[in-house]
């Protein structure tokens, strides 16, 4: 086993200095890029790397022996680093004229933004393939759902609302003459607020406000059926 002896250690421990280190700059890698990370094909080391660059923004000067100094690397794991993401379309060399109108070669980040559209895209689509809702909705409507309720949608599984319970919201709301989602969200939203969490508790609901229209009826037929004249006898 291993100690550090930090009576002994670098003075700088001592002095401050490695807080003041510490705060020189973060390298702050989004969520979502590291669970896509297995999709990009990339070494670990290269994948930092690329973090890096996203660091610096979408186009930025080529200037590898600035990035040897800030990642501590030699000059030729920099340019095989570069040339990995080249080759494999993350980044493109640009060349583009600066301020002073001299030419300069700079690096874009659009082919790595156009390959994190492209895995969005694929993911959609296929969550939309393992799932029929999107077709049940489409077929209820009778026509194709916009990209808008597409989210909508989605965001609703995400919410953990079963399919099942979608569908006989979407039922709920065409039978009362509306193909809109915004008005198949208040259903959902309403049924979450009364507890309705399965379509059995939809039947329960359903059943139930049967038996009240029902008594409303007989009631109205009681009314009907008196004899006002009689009665004021």
């Amino acid at each position: 086993m291993c100690y550090y002896n930090i009576n002994h250690g670098d003075d700088a421990m001592k002095n401050g200095q490695l807080k003041e280190i510490l705060k020189s700059g973060q390298l702050v890698i989004p969520f979502f890029f590291l669970k896509k990370y297995k999709k990009f094909d990339l070494s670990m080391e290269v994948f930092v790397f690329l973090m890096y660059f996203y660091h610096l923004g979408e186009r930025f000067l080529l200037d590898p022996e600035h990035y040897c100094k800030e990642l501590n690397l030699d000059i030729a794991t920099v340019m095989n680093y570069i040339s990995i993401l080249t080759d494999k379309k993350f980044i493109q060399v640009e060349v583009l004229k600066n301020d002073k109108g001299i030419m300069e070669e700079y690096i874009s980040l659009e082919p790595f933004f156009q390959k994190l559209e492209l895995i969005v895209i694929d993911e959609a689509n296929q969550k939309k393939e393992d799932s029929n809702i999107y077709e049940v909705i489409e077929k209820e409507f009778g026509r194709t759902i916009s990209p808008m309720e597409y989210e909508i949608i989605k965001a609703w599984l995400e919410n953990h609302i079963s399919e099942e319970l979608i569908t006989e919201a979407v039922r709920e709301a065409t039978f009362n003459g509306v193909s809109n989602l915004r008005y198949i969200d208040k259903i959902l939203y309403e049924w979450g607020k009364k507890g309705i969490t399965t379509v059995q508790d939809v039947d329960k609901m359903r059943k139930k406000r049967e038996k009240k229209e029902e008594k409303d009826v007989d009631i109205d037929m009681e009314l009907m059926d008196w004899s006002w004249f009689d009665d004021e006898e």
